[in-house]
């Protein structure tokens, strides 16, 4: 299962996210997501855990917890919807 977890503290790094959910079992992956161009968190990350029921436990149980000073949400994720390709504009255009 996927789960969405929001409201970090800049400071909780992917490992950090790893160790709040091995207690309730094995964590396959757990990613906090950075701004592509400074690094910095965004305040938000994922982790996949392998066994459902022991995922819907942990969503349960640290909803509302407390994680670095901070109260954090915790929730299934959602799957990722689908945009339209962006279009590409030039840099610049005249418009006269």
């Amino acid at each position: 299962m996927n789960i969405y977890v929001s409201n970090l503290s800049f400071n909780v790094q992917d490992e950090d996210l790893r160790e709040f959910f091995t207690e309730y079992g094995e964590v396959t992956s757990a990613k906090v997501i950075t701004d592509k161009f400074t690094q910095r968190s965004k305040g938000f990350g994922f982790v996949e855990m392998s066994d459902d029921a022991a995922a819907a436990k942990a969503i349960a149980e640290l909803d509302g917890s407390t994680a670095d000073g901070r109260t954090i949400k915790v929730t299934e994720a959602r799957p990722k919807e689908e945009r339209p390709a962006r279009q590409q504009r030039p840099a610049y255009s005249k418009s006269w």
